[in-house]
């Protein structure tokens, strides 16, 4: 006991005194020890005070108080039950209604019903130039070829329509399509270049339908419908106004006859090759 008191009273260690480089020199009589015994804490009093707590990162603060922000920015918490109660009163409550019908005007359906019709007359009249250009006694196959495609072309845009007057809850109404002309000859540009010519008036009158229904869709204020109509035929359009205008700057070059030969097998190359 005596030994213990001696050894404790010789030593630096004071409770309640901070453990620095405390090293206890008399453990073993006439040797010096090399290594402390207890962990050394800068700064600190056993008992006396608490390690500081690691500083914040400023981007978490500014994460934080950004957070924050957002959290209070309206204060308007949403309730589904409630707030569905006002469109729960206008779902229809027979069949001969539609159910998926919401912000689609009248006159947004009726745009979309005449722009059907004037796609499906230009597939009609298409098809009368592939069909004159199949002819025997005109054999024109490239030229053939190329209104066939659009004529197919124009149909599938007809059925995009129709597609889409059905997905917005409108009703599809069909009407009449005026009979084509069957001759294309003519006595100064030939049939090719009249044929071209016909073709590119048929383009611009058709971008002319969709911009006035693009302005009809923004005057209902229906962004759903100017957005299908700029996604999938505006910048469309403009690209078949310039090939077609190609066209008829090479036919209007090379003249009837012989040169309409050589541009129709020069289109029938380009055609196969794209496909």
């Amino acid at each position: 006991m005596a030994a213990s008191a001696a050894l404790l009273s010789g030593s630096a260690v004071q409770l309640g005194a901070p453990f620095s480089s405390t090293r206890l020199s008399h453990c073993r009589p006439g040797t010096a020890a090399t290594a402390p015994l207890v962990p050394a804490f800068s700064a600190v009093s056993w008992g006396h005070a608490t390690p500081p707590l690691p500083a914040r990162r400023p981007s978490a603060v500014r994460a934080q108080e950004v957070e924050s922000k957002e959290a209070t920015l309206t204060g308007v918490v949403f309730e589904p039950f409630q707030e569905v109660q006002g469109l729960v009163k206008s779902v229809p409550e027979t069949s001969q209604e539609s159910f998926a019908r919401q912000r689609f005007s009248q006159a947004a359906e009726a745009g979309i019903n005449e722009q059907i019709n004037v796609e499906y007359n230009n597939s009609y009249i298409y098809h009368a130039l592939a069909a004159y250009f199949d002819r025997d006694n005109v054999a024109l196959p490239g030229l053939a070829k190329f209104f066939r495609q659009s004529a197919l072309e124009e149909r599938e845009h007809a059925e995009m329509f129709i597609k889409y007057q059905n997905i917005r809850g409108g009703r599809v109404k069909l009407q009449s399509i005026l009979a084509p002309q069957t001759e294309y000859d003519h006595s100064d540009k030939g049939d090719a270049l009249y044929a071209m010519e016909l073709a590119l008036c048929l383009e611009k009158l058709t971008n002319e339908k969709l911009l006035a229904l693009h302005k009809t869709a923004e005057e209902s204020d229906d962004p759903q419908m100017t957005d299908f109509i700029e996604g999938n035929f505006l910048e469309e359009q403009v690209e078949a106004i310039k090939q077609v205008s190609e066209y008829v700057s090479q036919l209007r070059r090379v003249g009837k006859g012989h040169g309409v030969f050589h541009f129709d097998l020069q289109l029938q190359e380009a055609l196969e090759h794209a496909a």
